[in-house]
């Protein structure tokens, strides 16, 4: 405690001594300016050292004491600068400077920034050598790599300029120009063949896939006007999109979104639903209005009263009354629902429908036709980004149309895996088969996507009839298509015994496999009308398609079914199942509407395109506008094609459609019951169907069965067979 009193003392004598002789403390503060501060301190730092003996300590961190000293003094030099207008005991530093005449001393020119740097890195290198010493390896190392890439780039330039200028000035001999070039381009072998060594371990790559591998940085050097087409494998182009039609300039007509914006409001504030819309997307059918629910809430009234607590009256003598509001709740969404009529009503449309929430968004989407609808053509969808990116993840990325804001929509057939479409006639249904081929034709090649096209209807797919991608024509007999779904089953199972036979589970891993010599295509089967099918042949036609739906995702093999009459006899429970992904055209009730979708809302659309998908990652269906594929566009494509299987690929070389027409096809077992129903009739004069029922206990469609295949085997006559009930009794 005294030494504490003691070096007070003496604080206090320096400072009395400081203020009351003027003149030293003028001199003082002409020589150091506020600097004196950094001076005290290290005087007061020197003093404690011999006051306490610490000497050790200043020789054993010498290094770091040197480097505080000097930041100390770089830190006088940079208080220099500043001069502000200031007077201590009759000394202005604006003329001085902060640091008085010492600091403007340590950055007195010549060399007085080159000495102010030199006493902060001085500083910073003795305070902490190791680091710097690092830090400037690491500046090394950086400024070398600098230079030599620099001078790599020089390089390169200069050389393309020489191989360029020489290549011009022995551009007539064109032979030696040849050898040239050539020597240049196997002198760029090695950055592809970097690339084909980083291919994935295992797999063995195709020559056309070798071609395409060393043809990718030769492609970036090409001038802009020599780039090709795109293509696929060696030689093979794909069709360009100049093939399709270009979007319609011509947009659909909007009314005048901010009147119906208050028509919304002002209708729901009626029925006592307080609400704002606050966004507003225009799309191709309809336009959808974001509305955010607002607050019910409850109020009291409250007696107004004066300074003395007595009522206020109003000029009838009635106390007067103000409204408190009491509690505020959110305004329920089933409130907003619920008023999708009264909406109608009050915007003048046919229906209205609403998205409660719109996904993503704190919002009830109010979707309100539009006055006139806009064409979306497939060609816009396709250059569209989105359509891009899932393009080149999938050769089964099909293009679907724009949303209900305007934005494209894309799918994966590959992670459908199977689609089912319903919708009445002239809704759309056969306008979005076109597109889905169309889309597969426009980026899969005859080896990577095959089909099979099954038309009912006789008239709507027969323009494919041709295209190298069918392993067989258009079929068009129901018989014939029966055929077909068992040879794509022989297909499915002898796909599984490949892959059993390498080891794999799916199509991907098997066309990966450096065992396999020839990848297996992708195989999409499209029914345009399931309902001719079923009402036909359904005991056959129901088991083929489920079988297929259950176990050929992983064979590569995908399912897109079309019907308009989406009742339960036609999309069975089992077929409903197997098909998680779903598109819902115009249909005529909401029980259609359940029926594929399995909530209402299909009804309400407005048909043309205008259509529901349910996708097996949402919850809920979303709103499109679906493409549409004129005939002349399809007639185009179908005549690329044509043209190039005419000259690489004709019908006899086609293997694998030969392949599949050769498959065996399992004939249909006959009924167990047939062999009882036979002893039946033997024991029997005569047979009847409710014979049949009561004593083989089956139902009356299989009894129903039975009895034609009894016919056709003449065991018994039709005319006599038929016995009521009662006589049998």
């Amino acid at each position: 405690m005294m030494k504490i009193l003691r070096a007070a003392l003496i604080a206090l004598l320096i400072g009395v001594v400081f203020f009351f002789r003027e003149s030293i403390a003028r001199v003082i503060l002409e020589a150091f300016g506020l600097g004196i501060v950094l001076v005290i301190g290290w005087l007061g730092v020197i003093v404690w050292i011999i006051w306490r003996r610490r000497f050790r300590i200043l020789l054993r961190r010498w290094n770091r004491w040197l480097g505080a000293v000097l930041l100390s003094i770089a830190g006088l030099g940079i208080m220099s600068f500043f001069r502000p207008s200031i007077d201590l005991a009759g000394v202005s530093l604006k003329e001085t400077s902060l640091s008085g005449f010492l600091g403007q001393d340590i950055v007195k020119e010549p060399y007085g920034m080159t000495r102010l740097l030199g006493l902060l890195l001085g500083g910073v290198v003795f305070i902490a050598p190791r680091r710097s010493w690092d830090t400037v390896v690491w500046l090394a190392h950086f400024l070398w790599w600098l230079i030599v890439r620099a001078a790599v780039w020089l390089s390169r330039i200069t050389w393309r300029l020489l191989l360029a200028l020489i290549s011009g000035l022995i551009y007539p001999f064109r032979r030696l120009n040849a050898r040239i070039t050539a020597l240049f381009q196997r002198s760029k072998l090695a950055p592809e063949a970097a690339l084909i060594e980083e291919r994935p371990r295992g797999r063995k790559l195709e020559p056309k896939e070798v071609v395409s591998e060393v043809s990718k940085v030769a492609e970036a050097e090409k001038p802009p006007a020599a780039k090709e087409a795109p293509t696929s494998g060696a030689g093979l182009r794909l069709p360009p999109l100049e093939l399709l039609d270009e979007a319609p300039k011509s947009g659909f007509a909007q009314a005048n979104e901010a009147e119906r914006a208050r028509l919304i409001e002002e209708a729901l504030a009626s029925y006592g639903v307080e609400a704002k819309v606050r966004q507003i997307n225009p799309g191709p059918s309809v336009t959808q209005f974001g509305v955010e629910p607002g607050w019910d809430r409850k109020y009291k009234k409250v007696i107004e009263r004066d300074q003395n607590g007595k009522p206020k009256l109003d000029k009838d003598g009635n106390p007067k009354v103000r409204l408190e509001e009491v509690s505020k709740t959110r305004v329920k969404v089933e409130r907003i629902t619920s008023l999708a009529n009264d909406l109608a009503l009050a915007l003048a449309v046919p229906s209205v429908r609403i998205e409660a929430p719109v996904p993503g968004k704190p919002l009830v989407g109010i979707e309100v036709p539009n006055v006139s609808t806009s064409l979306v053509s497939l060609r816009s969808v396709i250059e569209s980004p989105a359509f891009q990116k899932a393009r080149a993840k999938s050769k089964l990325a099909i293009a679907l149309g724009q949303g209900a804001a305007g934005e494209a929509v894309v799918a994966d057939l590959a992670r459908m895996p199977h689609l089912l479409i319903a919708g009445a006639t002239g809704s759309g249904k056969t306008v979005c088969l076109n597109c889905i081929i169309t889309c597969l034709l426009m980026q899969a090649t005859p080896s990577e996507v095959r089909m099979v096209l099954i038309d009912p209807k006789r008239v709507e797919m027969i323009i494919f009839n041709g295209v190298p991608h069918l392993l067989m024509p258009v079929v068009v007999e129901v018989d014939k298509a029966i055929e077909a779904l068992r040879r794509v089953t022989s297909e499915m199972d002898n796909r599984y015994r490949k892959f059993a036979s390498v080891g794999v589970r799916n199509i991907e891993t098997y066309n990966r496999s450096p065992r396999v010599e020839e990848p297996l295509p992708y195989l999409v089967v499209i029914i345009d009308e399931l309902a001719d099918l079923m009402m036909t042949s359904p005991d056959v036609v129901e088991p083929l398609i489920c079988r297929l739906a259950q176990l050929a995702r992983a064979t590569g093999i995908h399912l897109v079914v079309a019907t308009q009459r989406p009742s339960v006899d036609v999309i069975t429970g089992l077929i409903k199942a197997n098909f998680p992904t779903r598109i819902s055209f115009a249909v005529v009730s909401a029980v259609d509407s359940r029926t594929i979708l399995d909530t209402v809302g299909a009804e309400k659309l407005l048909g043309r395109g205008d259509m529901l998908y349910l996708s097996p990652e949402a919850q809920k269906p979303k709103r499109l506008r679906g493409c549409f594929v004129s005939d002349e566009e399809m007639e185009r494509v179908v005549d690329f094609w044509k043209n190039w299987a005419a000259s690489n690929l004709p019908q006899p070389l086609d293997h694998l459609a030969q392949e599949f027409s050769s498959l065996e096809v399992e004939k249909v077992a006959a009924d167990p019951f047939l062999e009882k129903a036979k002893e039946l009739a033997k024991e029997h004069s005569h047979v009847s169907t409710s014979l049949l029922q009561r004593k083989l206990h089956i139902g009356y469609p299989r009894a129903a069965k039975i009895m034609e295949q009894l016919r056709e085997e003449g065991i018994i006559e039709g005319e006599d067979s038929e016995k009521s009930w009662e006589d049998e009794e």
